[in-house]
């Protein structure tokens, strides 16, 4: 019997590979189902072969012989192709797939975190930020974002010498509403032109360069699962444009990268001053450098601004609110893989601000710097270690007292420290616990030392 099949299927073609030992009589009539359709189709298709009458009674004696195992066979294909139906019709949908996160976090801050700078007077708080991602591929290379946030996380944002200093913020403080109402926070489309160019639109609620770039460089970017402050994601100079834009991401060679990148924070307003490109608006030009031991990347900003130079971080000074700045920054990041276990890298970003209003108008200069330590895998796989210590935006220096400005730069240096440990409990949930330490708060000495304890618990599905 097993001749006569193994004659007629090399005949047409369809010669199951078997293994190499003796089979059931199941799984050789797996394999005879398997070229049953493709011999009757060649049978078909040459009806007046005498060849094939011969071939025809092959066919019944083996159907014959194993009537029971091809209808037990046929019979479990029917059932997956139901199951399958079945899935396809409850499915979500055939381009789009769900994904979400959530963010349960325990915050304190004390010392000199307070209204004066000199004592403790905030509360412990227990705080949310919930993300639901629509991801939607038309092509199979593209990829439609489309996010609705909710979150009512309030930073520890200490007032020091007047003002609300930036430098406590946390990382998944995001902006928008802090009353736990949903909103649209991403909608953004990526999609390829050529093998070395891929093209990104975005708009949503405070986005930055980092939703629209391929490179941040630092393993300690994400605002969920590793630097529990907005300081120690990455180099402040990416925040100074934010709301609506683009990027290119262009690949010059395997190990070379070229990124430019606009947003417009008043691309929706028509009025004069406002729109894509008359309002406040911010243009980065990147060279990225990928060898194999680690990222090295060059950037370059442009931008303005009615209100200040908004990085999210830094002292009062350095932001220098109020006013309009025209602004150029220059950046250098980098990190480099040291061993499966240890990745260290680091930032430095000066960032020369002109006022271009005002009574009195001038030249300012802020600086920013950064030393990161990431130990992946640490104690067991999905772990991360985290140590980021630097400059949070100082400002050095104006050519002029600037209306506004009690001082033409800060007086002092401070110092952020910040330290944390995830721990993946599950692959889908991590407890972060760490703390933020600022010594002379708004770079001045004057204020007490200021830290910041979060417990940061993150749900992924």
């Amino acid at each position: 019997m097993f001749e006569d099949w193994e004659s007629l299927a090399q005949r047409y073609n369809c010669n199951p590979e078997y293994p190499d030992r003796d089979l059931t009589r199941a799984e050789f009539a797996t394999g005879l189902n398997d070229c049953l359709d493709r011999v009757k189709t060649a049978i078909a298709s040459a009806p007046t072969d005498a060849a094939t009458q011969a071939d025809l009674e092959t066919i019944r004696r083996l159907q014959a012989e194993f009537a029971t195992e091809l209808t037990a066979l046929r019979q479990r294909v029917d059932r997956v192709e139901a199951q399958v139906n079945t899935l396809e019709k409850k499915q979500f949908s055939t381009t789009t797939k769900l994904s979400g996160q959530i963010i349960f976090a325990f915050t304190d801050a004390f010392g000199g975190a307070s209204s004066n700078g000199q004592s403790d007077n905030y509360n412990a708080t227990l705080s949310d930020r919930v993300r639901i991602n629509f991801n939607t591929s038309f092509t199979g290379k593209d990829l439609l974002t489309t996010r609705i946030q909710a979150s009512n996380v309030i930073d520890p944002r200490p007032v020091t010498n007047t003002s609300p200093s930036n430098e406590t913020r946390l990382s998944f403080q995001s902006g928008g509403d802090t009353t736990n109402a949903a909103f649209l926070g991403l909608l953004k489309y990526d999609f390829p032109v050529s093998n070395s160019v891929k093209l990104t639109a975005a708009t949503g609620f405070n986005i930055g360069f980092i939703d629209v770039l391929d490179n941040i460089v630092n393993p300690l970017a994400s605002d969920s699962q590793a630097s529990l402050s907005r300081f120690g994601r990455y180099n402040p100079i990416y925040r100074l444009g934010f709301d609506t834009g683009g990027a290119a991401n262009i690949r010059l060679s395997p190990d070379l990268k070229l990124e430019v990148g606009y947003l417009a924070s008043q691309a929706n307003n028509p009025a004069q001053g406002a729109g894509f490109f008359g309002g406040n608006y911010a243009a980065l030009g990147q060279v990225v450098f990928t060898p194999k031991f680690g990222t090295v990347a060059l950037t370059y900003v442009n931008a303005y601004s009615d209100n200040g130079l908004n990085s999210g971080t830094g002292s009062v000074l350095s932001n220098l609110s109020g006013r309009a700045i025209s602004s150029n920054s220059y950046g250098l990041e980098a990190n480099f893989k040291l061993s499966p276990g240890l990745q260290a890298g680091g930032w430095v970003g000066y960032t020369n601000a002109r006022a271009v209003t005002g009574a009195v108008r001038g030249d300012g200069d802020i600086w920013t710097y950064a030393l990161t330590l990431a130990f992946p895998d640490l104690g067991q796989k999905g772990n991360l270690g985290g140590l980021i210590i630097g400059m949070q935006p100082k400002l050095t220096g104006t050519t002029a007292l600037l209306s506004g400005l009690n001082a033409r730069s800060d007086r002092d240096t401070g110092l952020h420290i910040e330290g944390f440990y995830r721990y993946a409990l599950t692959k889908d949930i991590s407890i972060t616990p760490g703390i933020i330490w600022l010594t002379a708060p708004n770079h001045n000495s004057d204020n007490r030392d200021a830290f910041v304890g979060v417990i940061r618990t993150t749900f992924v599905f």
